[in-house]
């Protein structure tokens, strides 16, 4: 399998908040083939999911004290945390969490981009992030969809140092990318349809089997299928509505 690319700017990291991390243990464990490590109480009980042996992505329950709903994280890599959070309150963006170390793991912030979507932020020490990625079974794509396109794209190469590249400039469909065509690691999405935020795609070796098994384990089809240029993709959400997307690629 081949290792992620971790740099600075992309995402290193996903996790999931959970109402019901039992249920999301049996979901995705089913669903993706993950395993749950034991949690760490020095954490409050977060954990990290692996595929293969493999690292892919954390968990933390959800009590409802922050008012935070059930949701996926992404979180992105930089080698400057605390200049990071100073220039994310200049560029129109705010600090959620301040910068905080986590053991020798790392350094953590969650930051508000100018459409108000969250976005964590991971300076690595020991712990890089992801093992795998683009395996099925794996976070394969990374996307922002925005109702503040054009914020967001300026937020994101200020702040976090995206080298970013319009994909598509039409009306109908406005993209940009971090990096470009087959090096690109993630995108920002015009989008006032819907409300902001990030999306995690996890690559499956068929998606209309795993559409299947969604609604078998309790989850939702939010979008049907569609084949694209990029490969067949579908929207759903777990037992506790946490939405994600699922994608074959080509």
């Amino acid at each position: 399998m081949p290792a992620p690319t971790l740099v600075v700017g992309a995402p290193c990291w996903i996790d999931l908040y959970s109402s019901d991390t039992g249920k999301a243990i049996d979901f995705y464990g089913r669903l993706l083939g993950w395993k749950a490590e034991e949690a760490d109480e020095r954490f409050g009980g977060y954990f990290t999911f692996t595929k293969d042996g493999k690292h892919v992505a954390g968990c933390m329950a959800n009590d409802g004290s922050t008012g935070y709903p059930d949701a996926w994280g992404v979180h992105l890599m930089t080698d400057d945390i605390q200049g990071l959070a100073d220039a994310a309150s200049s560029h129109g963006g705010s600090v959620e969490m301040a910068p905080m170390e986590v053991a020798d793991n790392g350094s953590f912030a969650m930051i508000k981009d100018p459409g108000g979507s969250v976005i964590g932020a991971w300076q690595p020490n020991e712990v890089k992030g992801f093992e795998v990625t683009g395996e099925p079974g794996t976070p394969a794509w990374f996307e922002l969809h925005t109702g503040a396109y054009g914020d967001a794209v300026s937020f994101y190469h200020d702040v976090f140092g995206w080298d970013t590249h319009v994909m598509s400039d039409a009306d109908e469909f406005r993209y940009t990318t971090l990096g470009k065509d087959e090096g690109a690691l993630a995108g920002i999405m015009d989008d006032t349809g819907e409300p902001s935020g990030w999306n995690v795609y996890f690559e499956v070796a068929d998606v209309d089997a795993a559409l299947a098994q969604v609604t078998a384990l309790g989850g939702k089809i939010i979008e049907p299928a569609q084949d694209t240029p990029y490969g067949r993709m579908a929207r759903v959400e777990d037992p506790t509505g946490t939405a994600f997307r699922l994608v074959t690629s080509p």
